[in-house]
Order: C-alpha cells, then sequence, then structure tokens
C-alpha cells in the first residue's frame, strides 16, 4: 500500500480526447475562471480533443458553487472532493483523465502564444509515451523573453520549503533541446497517464510535494524533463490573503510522510524547521509521523480516516468565515472643504484641518 494513490476508483474508459488538463483548487474561482477560458479561447478548433477537469477542494463555499456553474457551461468536467484537505489532491486529475496524457496545473496559471496547441502536439510523440515526468520553464511577470526563467529547483532548503527556484540557461531558447532536471515547482506538470506515480494520500494541507514526487520517479528509473518551449507564468501574489489554511506543522508532516516512502533520513527536516522555528515541537511532529507511517502500513484505512475526518481547524473556520462576511462597497466620495480651519491641539502644537475626505458605503 506504501506509495500508492489515494483510494482507488474505477478506472475511466479512455476516449478520442488527447490530452487532459486539469486543476485542484480551493476558492479560487477568478484564477479558475481566467485560467481556463484562456486555454479554451487559444484553441477553439481543438476544443474537442482537450479533457479539461476541475477537483473542488471547498465545493460548498460560494467561490466553489461559482466553480462549479462555470464549469457546467464551459463543458469542463467537474469532481467535488472536500475531503482529503490537500494539495496532494491533485493526484485526482490523473485518476479521472481520459486522455493517454495528463497534465496538472494550478488554476492561476497562463501561457505563451500556441502553448496549448504545441502541448497537444506533443501528447502524441513517442517521448511523451515514455514514463518520464515533464516540466516547462516559469516565465516572470515582467515576461522578458530574455530575462531569467525558473528551470528547476535546487535540492536545498528556505523559508519553510524543499527547493529554492533556479535557471538553466539552456532553457533560454525555446526550440532548443529538451534536458533533465532534479525537481521544479509544481504550478505545471505532467506524464503519460498511466505512468503516473502518485502522491502520498497521507498528505495533508498545502506542501511536500516537490521533491517528493520527483524522486519518486528518479526511484523507478524515470527522469524529470524540461520542454524549453512549455512556458507559463504563475500568479503568486494574494492581496486578500490565502484562501486555504497555512498549517505549518501539517507541511513538517507531510515532509516527514514522503521522505518516509522514499527511505530518506528525517534529519535534514528536523533540523530546517527546528533552526527556524525553535517554539515548535518539530522532533515530536516527526515522531508521530514516523507512528502513523508504521500504522498505514498494517492498516492504512483506518489511518487515512484518523488523518483526513479530522474537524476543520479554528484557523480554517476562521478563514471561511472572513470570507462569507459580505464586502462593503464605496459608492460615493465626498471632498468636504471647511470655511474655517478646524484648529486641534496636539502635543502643545497646533494642527490646522483645512478639507478632508468622505467615503459614503452601503452596508
Amino acid at each position: 500500500m506504501i506509495g500508492e494513490n489515494f483510494p482507488p476508483q474505477n478506472k475511466t474508459q479512455m476516449t478520442d480526447k488527447k490530452i487532459t488538463i486539469g486543476s485542484a483548487t480551493y476558492d479560487d474561482f477568478e484564477g479558475v475562471y481566467f485560467t481556463y477560458m484562456a486555454i479554451r479561447l487559444s484553441c477553439m478548433d481543438q476544443l474537442d480533443e482537450l479533457d479539461l477537469v476541475i477537483i473542488d477542494n471547498n465545493p460548498e463555499s460560494a467561490e466553489g458553487k461559482a466553480t462549479a456553474d462555470f464549469c457546467s457551461k464551459a463543458n469542463i468536467r467537474y469532481f467535488a472532493e472536500p475531503i482529503p484537505r490537500s494539495t496532494a489532491i491533485r493526484d485526482k486529475i490523473f485518476r479521472v483523465a481520459e486522455a493517454p496524457f495528463c497534465v496538472s496545473i494550478d488554476p492561476h496559471v497562463l501561457f505563451e502564444p500556441n502553448t496549448i496547441k504545441r502541448l497537444i502536439e506533443f501528447s502524441q510523440t513517442d517521448e511523451a509515451k515514455t514514463n518520464d515526468l515533464f516540466h516547462g520553464a516559469m516565465l516572470y511577470d515582467y515576461l522578458d523573453p530574455k530575462g531569467e526563467l525558473s528551470t528547476h529547483l535546487k535540492k536545498e532548503w528556505r523559508d519553510n520549503m524543499f527547493g529554492t527556484w533556479a535557471c538553466d540557461i539552456r532553457a533560454n531558447d525555446p526550440e532548443g533541446e529538451p534536458f533533465e532536471i532534479e525537481m521544479q515547482g509544481l504550478g505545471l506538470f505532467g506524464c503519460k497517464t498511466d505512468a503516473w506515480a502518485g502522491f502520498s494520500p497521507l498528505f495533508q494541507g498545502f506542501g511536500g510535494e516537490e521533491g517528493y514526487i520527483h524522486e519518486k520517479f528518479h526511484q523507478r528509473g524515470d527522469r524529470t524533463m524540461l520542454l524549453p518551449w512549455l512556458r507559463w507564468v504563475h500568479r503568486f501574489q494574494r492581496p486578500r490573503g490565502s484562501a486555504y489554511p497555512l498549517i505549518l506543522e501539517e507541511r513538517i508532516r507531510n515532509y516527514c510522510f514522503g521522505w518516509l516512502e522514499l527511505d530518506i533520513p528525517l534529519d535534514d527536516i528536523i533540523e530546517h524547521f527546528g533552526g527556524l522555528h525553535p517554539n515548535l515541537p518539530v522532533e515530536q511532529i516527526a515522531d508521530q509521523a514516523k507512528k502513523l507511517f508504521a500504522e498505514y502500513q498494517e492498516n492504512p484505512d483506518q489511518v487515512l480516516l484518523k488523518i483526513h475526518s479530522n474537524p476543520k481547524s479554528q484557523k480554517q473556520t476562521e478563514i471561511e468565515k472572513v470570507n462569507a462576511e459580505p464586502i462593503r462597497q464605496t459608492w460615493h466620495d465626498t471632498q468636504v472643504n471647511l470655511g474655517q480651519p478646524l484648529e486641534l491641539d496636539v502635543l502643545g502644537k497646533k494642527l490646522m484641518i483645512s478639507s478632508f475626505s468622505l467615503k459614503w458605503a452601503n452596508d
């Protein structure tokens, strides 16, 4: 059972679709809308070759319901999957894919012109029929074609994450030959559908997949390849904050689960997080992960139920409460000029106010 995907479901009958493109989302309707409308508009003459999939990790929210409605209109297959709450829910994209080649993208990713058409073509090549994992180079927001790209992640720890962005200049030429990399960010990745190695079903919350999934492919004898022509941009900014809870203890435990599955010592995890968070019981979290991992080998269903059936955390509940509150909309802005300046005494000094602005909002 170790390393298997989420509990299996009936294998979907393959269709005449050439490629599955899917995303897992958690309260990101705007991201889903613009990413998938851009994909559809970029290849309207080939829509019948695309199998588009959305896995919704918070389907009962207002964002989730809007996402479901959009998918029903846009011919996107929609799956409500509230449990487990995890970015590893992306695993299901590969399990429900109806095409022989499958690509997972974050629901806030955009591509260069003609990239989707080329991706469809690539899916039919002999290279795409290998068991390798494929990535593209990430562009930055300024879209400088001669500027630095993020082609891979270095295997090093920084800021609560494993992997730091790096650039291989071989990707500067989009028509250059594909080349092997160690690991890459998971905003975009794909492989032959039945070659997918699978995320650990033990993962919960955010983080832990980078490096882990690449090592799974490597340990079975396959490669992680960078396609220089496959260029994408990723929206990192979230001015309203993250919709899903970012719980550090879950991330640490995910890394532990992944390393244990891959038979890698946990020392670097404990050292990194323990150094950054001296007041966090990192060794205790690692010991708990070891215990759960051992129990999972004996009784996987019981352990998965224990991990994923917990009630929502207080932090998650608070986030959803804030998101559910109506936003006050400003409908009028008034500039007030005083005929006689208002004098105020502030710390023994006079403050003169001659004008001020008022904003009127509905309730």
